[in-house]
């Protein structure tokens, strides 16, 4: 993570994004606010697309799922949810649309902080590793992954789709690792930036979200299979082309 990231939070709670203003700004990021998803769209046109955006679910007009979904259509910005404390629903639709990470209200500032961090620490290595380190295609079953522009491309049918930042992450994560088990710890500090918490079904959203990508069976899945009790394997053959 480097100082200067630009935030932007939306919520129409003007003493939230007050406070989240004048903490983020202590903490040495660049940090602009909107009340809206009109307001939002109006910001993005005018200062360009920020480093992470904080998203509220509850607003007037578009709600979070809605603008999230927006967004997804041009960008892949990392898209932290803030939800509400006890509805476990909400966090789970967000990350079904692509939101990279969420936290329910009322959050700590430290535990906000936290997430940021972990979540522009993951894209940060992301566009280093696709800059100096990652072969431009990885072929896998059927599948090939274009890592500069994280987009899969299945060679027989011609389906294509673009990947958000975290299924990247997840992907990269199962393709660096084939045939070997991932547990659940590992896959969630490895596209979080921490362990799972209790409970937690981010993760099995998250690998439902991308075996759908890959066009795998819910029950009989051909490429990320489910070890009962241990976790996840990437079962297919890879091969990583310059």
């Amino acid at each position: 993570m480097q100082l200067g990231n630009r935030i932007l939070v939306v919520d129409d709670d003007e003493e939230i994004r007050e406070l989240l203003e004048e903490y983020l700004s202590k903490a040495g990021f660049e940090v602009d606010s909107v009340e809206d998803g009109a307001h939002l769209h109006q910001h993005l046109e005018m200062k360009g697309t920020p480093d992470l955006i904080l998203l509220d679910v509850m607003m007037p007009g578009d709600d979070g799922f809605t603008v999230c979904q927006q967004i997804r259509k041009t960008s892949n910005v990392p898209i932290i949810m803030l939800t509400a404390v006890s509805d476990e629903t909400d966090q789970i639709i967000g990350l079904e649309i692509g939101a990279d990470d969420y936290i329910a209200k009322p959050f700590s500032p430290r535990q906000l902080m936290a997430r940021i961090k972990a979540v522009l620490r993951r894209v940060q290595s992301n566009d280093e590793a696709s800059a100096n380190t990652l072969p431009k295609q990885i072929l896998f079953g059927d599948w090939q992954l274009d890592t500069l522009a994280h987009s899969i491309l299945n060679r027989e049918t011609g389906a294509q789709h673009d990947l958000s930042g975290s299924d990247f992450t997840l992907l990269m994560l199962f393709l660096n690792r084939p045939n070997q088990v991932l547990d659940r710890d590992t896959i969630s500090m490895e596209t979080r930036g921490r362990e799972a918490l209790p409970f937690e079904r981010g993760i099995d959203v998250q690998l439902s979200r991308l075996r759908q990508r890959l066009g795998d069976s819910a029950r009989f899945p051909h490429y990320i299979k489910t070890m009962r009790g241990n976790g996840y394997v990437l079962a297919v053959p890879v091969t990583y082309e310059s």
